[in-house]
C-alpha cells in the first residue's frame, strides 16, 4: 500500500512540475499546498468518520464541482484565498486547539498561511472577489454555528475536518 502511495505522490509531483514549466507558477503553487493541506487534515484523523456520521449535516457549499470548474481562473483564485482564510479561522481558535494534535495543527495553519501569502496579489487585483466572498463567508458562519452548537465535540470536528477536506478537493 505504501509503494502506491509513493507511486501517486511521484506522479502528482511530476504533473505539477510540468505545469510549473508551462509557466502556471502561481497554480503550481497552489496544487502543491492543496496537497499538502489535504494530507495534513487527513493525519488530523483522531477517530473513524463513520462513528459520527449522526453528526454530520448538509453545510450547504456554495457550488457544485460542475459550477466551480466553469468560473473564470481569478473567480477561483478568488474563492480559494477567502476559502483559506475562512479555513485558517475555523482551526486557529483555542476550541481547535484543544481538539486536535498541537504539531499537526500547527504544520497545518503554517501551510495555510504559507498559501494566503502566495495568494494576496492576485486577490487584490480581482473585482469579483466581494460578491464570492460573501457566500464563502455564510457557508463557514454554517460551520462556526454547528460547531457551538455542538459545543465543539469530537464528532462535531470530525464533521468539520471531513467537509472541509471534501470541497478543498475543488480547489
Amino acid at each position: 500500500m505504501a509503494q502506491v502511495y509513493l507511486w501517486l505522490v511521484a506522479g502528482v509531483t511530476l504533473g505539477s512540475m510540468l505545469a510549473c514549466s508551462l509557466g502556471e507558477d502561481v497554480l503550481c503553487i497552489h496544487s502543491l499546498d492543496n496537497w499538502t493541506l489535504l494530507d495534513l487534515l487527513r493525519q488530523l484523523e483522531r477517530i473513524p468518520p463513520q462513528l459520527c456520521l449522526n453528526d454530520r449535516i448538509d453545510f450547504q457549499f456554495p457550488w457544485q464541482r460542475e459550477n466551480f470548474t466553469q468560473m473564470h481562473k481569478t473567480q477561483r483564485t478568488c474563492v480559494r484565498h477567502v476559502m483559506l482564510q475562512q479555513i485558517f479561522k475555523v482551526f486557529i481558535t483555542p476550541h481547535s486547539f484543544a481538539a486536535w494534535n498541537h504539531t499537526l495543527l500547527s504544520q497545518l495553519l503554517s501551510c495555510l498561511h504559507h498559501s494566503l501569502e502566495h495568494l494576496q496579489p492576485v486577490e487584490e487585483r480581482n473585482l469579483a472577489c466581494p460578491h464570492l466572498g460573501i457566500d464563502v463567508r455564510k457557508y463557514f458562519r454554517r460551520i462556526h454555528t454547528y460547531l457551538e452548537g455542538k459545543k465543539y465535540s469530537s464528532c462535531a470536528w470530525e464533521a468539520v475536518r471531513v467537509e472541509i477536506q471534501v470541497h478543498l478537493v475543488l480547489l
